[in-house]
């Protein structure tokens, strides 16, 4: 927002520099982005009056005037085609100096000579407007200077607020602020209700009380609209960067510039019976202000009459229903919208207006009234007029309700680092009119205003309290803690040793988005209903992830397009799974992509693509970490998004703790990716309990190997013959591999051949013959009879 310093010290003056102002302001929260002088540098212009003008004899553009200072005349050759008889023009005199080093000198043009120069805006860098001379009120004091006649050595000062600050979007705003940093009053200008001369008025329906429970409106008969606007109303509004239109526009702006409250007059003529203030309807058509026509959507609030719209609520008003050279009537608005219903409803139509700006952040509740007979004498002021009585409808169930909030002085001195003397601390808040009354010892209550929509709890008051105490005057303190090291579970795995493990074994870390497409999502998860996000950034990012993999196979897939043929990624994250009830569990997750050669390129590595098992292996690294993956079963199983023969599930204890296996071919294909892919999604929490390590001495006996190979169904898993092994041999198996699987020539197509590698050795003494035998034959034995397994001889 940008204000002039004399307006705002009109309201409330402190003893201090205008630096010191602006200082203290950007040190509140009211950050000043600039500040610049009112008008350009120049001196020696004065208000100039022209006695005659008349045609110069060798010129058709130039006119030859006679000026007075109200001393003396001057001849000034002019070539501005406002330059008449009668008015009061900026008249710099020969020595006066314009900008920095233009200084005016005695000339001669076309014969003729000039003593001096009539100016326009736009040379005193008071306005853009070059067209013609700056032309004057005609009770401007001829001979005075022009600085001091219209307060030119004035600054514009621009502050930039945050949302939450809508009640310093006006004079009366910042000069609450002010008043309250320095302890000095604000003097308001006196409001007082305007008495009706006449009784017509226009009835009001609130027909959508929750986005406007509040509507004044007033008839005001027979203004003059050929009155111009007091100069020093639209000096004031040119320095807050508003434009000066017509004069109850003018006036309708300057009071919202002064109170803060947006207010708006419509042309009576164009009101058909009264007002309703509801919904648009889906399609209805609205030329604006700007002339510009929109189609109104059914959430969009209009003020209309009992036939069309006549203005967006809150923005804009329609042209139809605007002021115009024949407006002899108005209907004056004054309305509270709650900033809900109108918030971003500007920038979907394509606008910014200075009401959206200030509905949007919220405007005072309890302000209609009292802008409105301020707006009434203004207007009676300048253009004349008959007021009638005000209508006010009201939907007091609608209103924000009074808050009253409970501040501590201890809770105070807990947050600030410092004691803030009570007297100090009723001074502050009462600057910021804000009602306060001791409960206790070093306690309040505070009943917070209705401009102030930003405070709700203790901690906005405390906040207050710090911002007007002085931020740079608070203690500087490092803070102190009693901290003791707490125990770390040596059973427990770590993500970040995971981490290195993957990238040991040739994988990279990805970081992909939480959340991904509808339509993606489900295909690898169908079954699941994702959490959908209530303002997406876009269509592909529009629900919550269930699973890992639907980032990672799209990171694959941007590089497999720009040439990367081998690509292994891993990542951890959460994933969202919805559960009954509306919950959502939070699960984190360590999953991983690999596709292409089972090594990278090489002379000493061959061309073998990957396969199940090498992505398997990865997987046993990572759960054999803590040192318990005898603890993890692989069994075949079947999920949506994997290939059907190569798929297997993990399990712990039971407990499903991961999916492991070749991405379903339908889903290669519909991504473009190039297969075979592998994919794995292991559960963290299920994965990172490990076995703390215990010694136990090395047997200084021999060790006895013993290999087998048996023949079972294709259908048996060799993670269950191995346990069965393991149960029947006892303590003394140290050592037991498969090392070989085999289908082929020479065996039933049904079945298959694992070679298993027993070691055994006792702790105490040698194994003899006997032992060995015995034990191989319970092994066995034990195999034949649940897995009807024959040794292959």
């Amino acid at each position: 927002m940008k204000f002039s310093e004399q307006w705002l010290r009109s309201w409330v003056n402190p003893e201090v520099t205008r630096d010191e102002l602006v200082a203290r302001l950007s040190m509140t929260g009211l950050e000043v982005d600039s500040v610049v002088p009112a008008a350009g540098e120049f001196s020696g212009v004065i208000v100039g009056e022209i006695v005659s003008a008349e045609q110069h004899p060798d010129a058709d553009k130039l006119r030859v005037c006679r000026v007075t200072n109200g001393l003396e005349e001057f001849q000034v050759v002019c070539g501005a085609p406002n330059a008449r008889v009668g008015i009061k023009v900026p008249f710099a005199m020969v020595g006066a100096v314009l900008g920095e080093n233009f200084k005016i000198k005695k000339a001669k043009l076309r014969g003729v000579e000039s003593f001096g120069m009539l100016c326009s805006a736009s040379e005193l860098q008071l306005s853009d407007d070059h067209d013609g001379l700056f032309e004057l009120p005609a009770e401007a004091p001829v001979g005075q200077c022009l600085r001091k006649y219209l307060g030119l050595d004035d600054a514009i000062i621009e502050v930039d607020l945050t949302p939450n600050r809508g009640d310093c979007l006006s004079i009366a705003g910042l000069a609450r602020e002010v008043g309250a940093n320095y302890g000095v009053p604000v003097t308001r200008p006196a409001i007082e209700a305007v008495a009706p001369t006449h009784d017509e008025t226009r009835p009001v329906e609130l027909m959508a009380p929750a986005a406007c429970s509040r509507y004044l409106g007033r008839v005001v008969r027979n203004v003059d609209l050929s009155r111009p606007t007091p100069l020093w109303m639209v000096e004031r509004l040119r320095r807050s960067d508003v434009r000066s239109i017509d004069p109850v526009v003018d006036i309708t702006n300057y009071v919202m510039l002064e109170l803060g409250q947006p207010l708006h007059a419509f042309d009576l003529a164009q009101v058909r019976g009264g007002i309703r203030v509801r919904m648009a309807e889906e399609g209805e058509k609205l030329t604006l202000l700007d002339g510009q026509d929109i189609t109104l959507r059914s959430d969009t609030l209009v003020i209309a009459d009992h036939e069309r719209p006549l203005a967006m609520a809150g923005v804009m008003g329609g042209e139809h229903s605007g002021i115009s050279e024949g407006t002899r009537d108005l209907f004056l608005e004054s309305a509270f919208f709650d900033h809900i219903a109108i918030a971003g409803k500007a920038r979907n139509y394509g606008l910014h207006t200075d009401a959206s700006h200030r509905y949007e952040r919220g405007v005072d509740w309890q302000l209609q009234r009292e802008a409105m007979e301020r707006l009434t004498a203004l207007i009676l002021e300048v253009v004349g007029g008959e007021p009638g009585p005000i209508v006010e409808a009201l939907d007091g169930q609608h209103l924000p309700k009074p808050v009253t909030i409970r501040l501590r002085n201890d809770r105070v001195t807990q947050m600030l680092g410092l004691t803030i003397p009570a007297a100090e601390v009723e001074g502050y808040l009462r600057g910021l009119e804000l009602s306060v009354e001791a409960v206790g010892e070093g306690e309040w209550q505070v009943s917070v205003p209705s401009h102030r929509f930003d405070i709700s709890l203790e901690i906005d008051l405390i906040e207050e309290l710090a911002r007007l105490y002085g931020y740079n005057r608070l203690p500087v303190s490092a803070p102190r803690a009693s901290l003791s090291l707490t125990a770390k579970p040596e059973t427990r795995g770590e993500l970040p040793v995971l981490r290195r493990l993957m990238v040991a074994r040739g994988y990279q870390e990805a970081i992909t988005y939480s959340f991904i497409e509808a339509g993606l999502n489900k295909l690898f998860d169908p079954q699941a209903e994702p959490l959908a996000l209530a303002n997406p950034i876009s269509s592909d990012m529009a629900v919550m992830r269930t699973s890992l993999w639907p980032g990672l196979c799209k990171a694959v897939q941007h590089n497999q397009n720009r040439q990367q043929a081998r690509v292994r990624l891993f990542e951890s994250g959460l994933r969202f799974v919805p559960l009954a009830g509306g919950e959502l569990q939070q699960q984190p997750m360590l999953s991983g992509i690999a596709t292409g050669t089972r090594l990278p390129e090489g002379w000493a590595n061959g061309s073998d693509k990957l396969d199940f098992h090498d992505v398997k292996g990865d997987v046993e690294a990572l759960l054999g970490q803590g040192g318990a993956l005898d603890d993890f079963r692989f069994e075949p199983a079947e999920h949506p998004a994997l290939h059907p023969g190569q798929c297997a599930r993990i399990l712990r204890d039971g407990e499903l703790v991961g999916w492991l296996g070749a991405l379903h071919p339908q889903i290669v294909d519909r991504l473009d990716l190039h297969g075979p892919v592998f994919v794995f999604e292991l559960a963290l929490e299920g994965m990172v309990a490990g076995r703390l390590p215990r010694f136990s001495e090395l047997s200084r006996f021999p060790e006895v190997r013993r290999d087998i190979a048996v023949l079972v169904d294709q259908s048996v898993a060799a993670g269950d013959l191995l346990e069965d092994i393991r149960e029947q041999a006892g303590p003394v198996l140290k050592n037991l591999r498969l090392f070989d699987v085999y289908q082929g020539k020479g065996i039933d197509p049904e079945s298959k051949s694992l070679a298993i590698g027993l070691t055994l050795q006792h702790s105490s003494r040698t194994l003899n013959d006997d032992e060995v035998n015995t034990l191989m034959e319970r092994v066995v034995g034990s195999l034949e009879q649940r897995f009807k397994a024959t040794l292959r001889r």
